[in-house]
């Protein structure tokens, strides 16, 4: 490879929408003056998100639970590494753990925010002022920049490719056809329940959708299939969920009039594949987290507890999610206009 490339290591974070919105760093990584190859070090359940982003080169898969040291794993990978010799390592996650695979590669710079006593290990330290970086895409976009730079950075939206011929298969396979617009149902957040809208009122959301008309998908993983049959209970309403992968949603999503979706990690890749996002959001923000995307109308009360990101509500009631009524959703979806 020319010496004129940059080579950049990525260590990426844990999450799938956390994935997606990673795609605008590099994104603005591939904005140098020069060119610039990403590898990106990840949990191997993320390569069918980082396999449809352009930008990326190579996936090293991090064979680390969750959690997890993993030391010995994490040394035998970045001495692996060595003779990439990266020019740059760009650590998104805070955690010690999360340095130690770009120290032991030797890549000549390693960025990252001060965390868990990473002194030496990372040796570009940047200060994170949650004050101007509000949101996290902008802080993983900010290391992608000068260290110099004090302001909100210009994020650029994460565009996920979609295969055609896979949309083909699986419109095949499950008997789908789009003769009638299609509205997806994304009702899971591994997160916990305090950021999923009540399983009942996605029921009767369906159900207003189909008598307008309009076909209704409820997408999801293996995890969301029994609340997706609770949805789907009385209405005709199709439960995909566990019958799909990840890159299946991606390519079904991409034929989707529009998503309505809690704040999730299928809530990124909607936004992603450049659908209308109907984004409901409980005990998270859309001022930390959003669609990014110019299509998303955000259904968000900003009662006096919100937001409190907890897993579950710790007051009992879920006032932040059950006062969205489904009317409220329905008359947002269909006045979708984009």
């Amino acid at each position: 490879m020319s010496k004129d490339i940059e080579k950049i290591l990525v260590a990426g974070p844990a999450w799938v929408g956390d994935m997606v919105m990673a795609q605008s760093l590099f994104m603005t990584l591939k904005q140098r003056s020069h060119p610039v190859d990403i590898d990106v070090l990840a949990p191997q359940w993320s390569n069918p998100i980082l396999g449809r982003m352009p930008e990326v080169s190579n996936v090293i898969n991090l064979p680390v639970k969750h959690g997890e040291l993993g030391f010995i794993s994490r040394y035998k990978i970045g001495k692996s590494l060595q003779s990439k010799k990266y020019d740059q390592a760009i650590i998104t996650p805070r955690s010690y753990k999360s340095a130690l695979v770009p120290f032991f590669s030797k890549a000549t710079t390693r960025t990252g925010y001060r965390g868990e006593m990473r002194y030496g290990i990372i040796n570009d330290i940047r200060a994170l002022d949650k004050s101007i970086l509000k949101q996290t895409v902008q802080r993983y976009v900010n290391l992608g920049l000068d260290k110099n730079n004090f302001s909100a950075p210009t994020i650029p939206f994460p565009k996920l490719t979609v295969d055609k011929n896979n949309l083909n298969q699986l419109l095949e396979k499950f008997n789908l056809d789009l003769n009638q617009p299609v509205i997806a149902l994304l009702p899971g957040a591994e997160y916990g329940e305090a950021k999923r809208w009540p399983l009942d009122y996605y029921a009767v959301l369906a159900k207003k959708l189909n008598e307008q008309g309009l076909q209704v998908w409820i997408l999801g993983s293996e995890k969301d299939h029994g609340a997706a049959e609770s949805i789907a209970k009385n209405n005709s309403a199709i439960n995909l969920c566990g019958k799909t992968n990840l890159e299946d949603c991606i390519d079904l999503l991409s034929v989707c009039k529009s998503a309505v979706t809690n704040d999730s990690g299928l809530m990124h890749i909607a936004a992603a594949v450049d659908i209308p996002v109907v984004a409901i959001y409980g005990s998270s923000t859309p001022d930390y987290t959003p669609p990014l995307t110019n299509k998303a109308k955000i259904q968000y009360l900003e009662l006096d507890c919100s937001p409190c990101f907890k897993r579950v509500c710790p007051l009992g009631h879920m006032d932040c999610l059950r006062k969205i009524t489904p009317d409220e959703v329905f008359s947002t979806v269909l006045k979708l206009d984009f």
